[in-house]
């Protein structure tokens, strides 16, 4: 391999690193704008479930979500099923 060669890959193989770390760069910006309207809106069910007389938690829609998220992801989906429910109605 030329000199010319092995910097023409290294080049190669820095742009789609740098193009694979944009990407995720930005998936993380859309998840960060998804978890701040996620949690927004969890706090409006919870302000309007308690307003109406009900209780500050929905035990049984907390477990169907991290079933949802367990099935989908693994162990992994349950711990990020339990952070998006505490975003949103805080710490118990």
């Amino acid at each position: 391999m030329t000199n010319d060669t092995a910097t023409s890959t290294v080049t190669a193989l820095d742009d789609n690193l740098d193009g694979l770390r944009d990407r995720i760069n930005a998936i993380d910006e859309e998840l960060i704008r998804l978890w701040r309207e996620r949690s927004g809106i969890s706090k409006e069910v919870g302000r309007i479930r308690m307003a109406s007389g009900g209780t500050r938690l929905a035990l049984a829609r907390e477990r169907q979500i991290c079933e949802r998220f367990a099935d989908a992801l693994g162990e992994d989906g349950t711990q990020l099923a339990l952070l998006l429910l505490r975003a949103g109605r805080g710490p118990l």
